[in-house]
């Protein structure tokens, strides 16, 4: 089956076709490090890093960049309020380079933790401050810019087809609803480069041509993605709240520089919602980052599991119950790769069969829920031989990324009383006696152990 994906752009499953043949450019909308990440944010990862493997899986090579936002973000869309970094920076009283280099390290980790595979290229914005200028320049010269007391802007009623992306209604928006006008000419204007207040205000300003500021939000992602990736290439991601904004945007001034198409694919993952289809946010607790779900006894991998489950397009509901669910998934998981290591069985061939599933519902726009339908059916399929079966499981993982190879038996420490429960439940079930057997099987989950029972005897795992 071709590669399917739903581009943003056309509103349906488009056959992916790369400019170049065997590779693929990739743009990842990444962190404003100026604070941890949380599993809302990191959904969007997990989404691009499920894209990358599919990619991958399909014989592409991936050029992957994600941005490292470290300047210009300002804490509202409208192009006012404080640069989050600042703002860090002054709250912690530390520099701004300290603040992003400390928050980009512990993003990072959780990369490192989820399983996320490294892109091609992290880019930070303050490390390509001339790329930015320069592209200002070129808007500057054909005439799309104009300037206010507090930075240059784009004037968006000069891009013929401004929110293409998000199918905006220009006339329609109402002031003051998207943006506070201002000294903008239109209401979708936005900044290019905004000015200091004052020289020395700020611990990041550059001189430019129009002053000493520092570059918008917007222009980092068009200058990085154009310069590692050219003016046009293949996919672009990002959540589903970049799409009226920040793309819109980028689309936008990139178009108007070049006179090209931007990017072939635009690609958003859904919000993380709890269980009433609300958006997960802080005031509305929730936000867990990855080390408050460690100290709760999940896994990483627990999470990136429960993000297989659902689509990407469709909301994830998160709550602890549900995640409850994925860590014992995982863990029968885990049970079935070790018992495959360990057992010799001489069935069918099935590999074709199986790896036809899973690719049909992986190359149809990432279906992750249906591919792991097809990965469990094939675990529980006793006619498939277990050697074949545990080398395309492994085949498999390169695209759901759940460590398969480094699956192991969990060690468990076993306390002296529940050790003599489990002893006499054996006696028990020797005597045929199931249901006093039973019981004591009640009584060794009380005590938070869980009992499977297995051809070599009974053997305990963690409730």
């Amino acid at each position: 089956m071709k590669l399917k994906l739903f581009n943003t752009l056309t509103r349906k499953k488009d056959i992916f076709k790369p400019i170049k043949k065997s590779e693929v450019g990739m743009y990842s909308c990444g962190p404003t490090v100026y604070w941890y990440q949380h599993i809302g944010n990191l959904r969007a990862y997990l989404f691009a890093d499920t894209l990358k493997r599919v990619l991958e899986y399909n014989d592409f090579k991936v050029k992957q960049v994600i941005n490292v936002t470290d300047v210009g973000h300002l804490t509202s869309d409208a192009d006012e309020g404080d640069d989050k970094i600042e703002a860090a920076a002054r709250k912690e009283g530390k520099k701004a380079s300290e603040i992003a280099e400390f928050y980009l390290k512990e993003f990072k980790s959780d990369f490192k933790k989820l399983n996320i595979l490294e892109p091609w290229k992290w880019s930070k914005a303050t490390g390509h401050i001339r790329e930015q200028i320069d592209l200002i320049k070129k808007l500057e010269k054909k005439g799309f810019t104009y300037e206010t007391s507090d930075g240059i802007y784009f004037d968006s009623s000069k891009f013929k087809d401004y929110g293409k992306l998000a199918k905006l209604k220009i006339e329609g928006l109402k002031e003051g609803k998207r943006i506070s006008m201002g000294e903008k000419r239109n209401r979708t204007d936005f900044a290019l480069w905004k000015f200091s207040e004052r020289e020395g205000l700020r611990q990041q300003e550059w001189k430019s041509p129009w002053g000493v500021g520092f570059p918008g939000w917007h222009i980092e992602c068009s200058a990085m993605g154009m310069k590692y990736l050219g003016e046009t290439f293949d996919v672009h991601t990002g959540g589903e709240d970049h799409v009226p904004i920040h793309h819109t945007n980028e689309i936008a001034q990139s178009e108007s520089a070049t006179g090209k198409k931007f990017v072939n694919y635009w690609m958003h993952n859904a919000f993380l919602v709890n269980q009433a289809g609300e958006k997960v946010s802080k005031s509305k607790g929730g936000l867990f980052t990855v080390s408050e779900l460690e100290e709760k006894g999940y896994g990483a991998l627990d999470f990136r599991y429960l993000f297989l489950l659902t689509h990407y397009r469709k909301p994830l509901k998160f709550s602890l119950d549900n995640l409850d669910a994925a860590r014992n998934a995982m863990k029968r998981l885990v049970r079935k790769v070790v018992e495959l290591r360990g057992e010799e069985h001489k069935g069918k061939d099935k590999t074709k069969e199986y790896e036809k599933k899973f690719l049909d519902a992986v190359n149809d726009d990432l279906n992750m829920p249906r591919s792991l339908d097809a990965v469990w059916t094939m675990l529980d399929d006793f006619n498939f031989n277990h050697g074949k079966k545990l080398k395309l499981l492994e085949k498999f993982d390169l695209v759901l990324g759940l460590g398969v190879k480094e699956m192991k038996e969990e060690k468990v420490k076993v306390p002296k009383e529940v050790q003599d429960l489990v002893d006499e439940r054996e006696k028990l079930r020797g005597a045929k006696m199931w249901k006093e057997a039973d019981l004591f099987r009640e009584r060794i989950l009380e005590k938070g152990f869980r009992v499977v029972d297995g051809k070599d005897g009974a053997k305990l795992e963690n409730a």
